[in-house]
């Protein structure tokens, strides 16, 4: 089968790398045009582009993907099938091309959390479980027929980062074995149950902020969830200052606790922050302009006034 891949950061490179070495035939690969990046704002090549040039893979990088130019070159390929990990929505006449269709990798079990960011939301709302999902690409976001579906367990303490790794590399399993149906002629699909599914939105500044007045495991969550990237953020009010701070890493306990909601307390080199029925333990952050720290390095070289806060 003739194999067109599409996608862009590092998740994807692991699905790329594990067609390429059992062997698939990947023809040509699609990844997003480089681009200014960094302090320097040096333009950089995606993790997926890197990796298509040192295995000597074809690359496009439209920036149209209905252009007419791009068409023609994707046409030339004469793709058997296109796998879509981590890219953009594609128009009907890009899906549509190959003559077994285009199915994409999705990190959740759909239909639970379509979206930009599946992976931070399934660990903010508390989920025990996820998985991924194959499925054909339709014209709309993440509801096409499901091929295949995987179950991972999730973690009381588990990050986005690690659960990250995890579903990256057993979703590039997956898509070999899709693909191996698909070659085999053993393709059955499963219309998405009709439900009002739970959404996996796109991060931004407001969603991100802890809010101290909630309960106290959710604000856990929320941390686990946001680490290392990009990181969940709330204010600190120190000494007469009010400056934005990351939140990386915690623990959470629901023991009573005499601190305030928001209100922090320095015991042994540990910083505790109080909570509507607990505390949360701070195990890493990072002050503005600095690098990301564990809190007893951060302790011992700045100081937590008596009535310092977050919020």
């Amino acid at each position: 089968m003739r194999i067109v891949f599409m996608g862009t950061p590092e998740f994807a490179v692991t699905t790329l790398k594990h067609l390429v070495d059992n062997n698939y035939n990947v023809v040509g690969v699609i990844t997003a045009p480089d681009r200014p990046a960094g302090r320097g704002r040096q333009v950089r090549q995606s993790a997926v582009k890197q990796y298509a040039v040192d295995n000597n893979l074809e690359v496009l990088q439209p920036t149209n993907l209905k252009s007419e130019e791009f068409i023609a070159d994707l046409e030339k390929w004469e793709a058997d099938i296109q796998i879509v990990v981590a890219f953009r929505m594609l128009p009907k006449v890009v899906w549509a091309m190959p003559t077994h269709g285009t199915f994409n990798l999705h990190a959740s079990l759909l239909p639970q959390y379509r979206g930009a960011a599946p992976i931070n939301w399934a660990i903010i709302n508390g989920e025990k479980e996820t998985g991924n999902t194959t499925f054909f690409i339709d014209d709309k976001i993440d509801t096409g027929n499901i091929i295949l579906q995987e179950t991972l367990n999730i973690d009381s303490d588990e990050s986005a980062g690690s659960l990250h790794d995890r579903l990256m590399f057993s979703g590039a399993k997956l898509v070999g074995k899709t693909i191996d149906l698909m070659n085999e002629g053993n393709v059955t699909t499963t219309p998405q149950p009709n439900f009002e599914p739970k959404t996996a939105y796109k991060l931004n500044k407001e969603n991100t902020k802890i809010d101290w007045s909630i309960n106290g495991k959710e604000i856990h969550n929320l941390i686990r969830g946001l680490s290392p990237y990009p990181a969940s953020w709330c204010y600190l009010t120190n000494k007469g200052k009010r400056v934005n701070v990351k939140i990386l890493e915690a623990d959470f306990t629901n023991k009573t606790s005499n601190i305030g909601t928001g209100k922090i307390e320095i015991v042994d080199k540990t910083l505790k922050v109080g909570t509507s029925n607990g505390t949360i333990l701070i195990k890493k952050m990072q002050l503005p302009n600095k690098k990301a720290m564990f809190t007893k390095d951060l302790l011992n070289g700045y100081d937590f006034e008596e009535g310092a806060f977050f919020d």
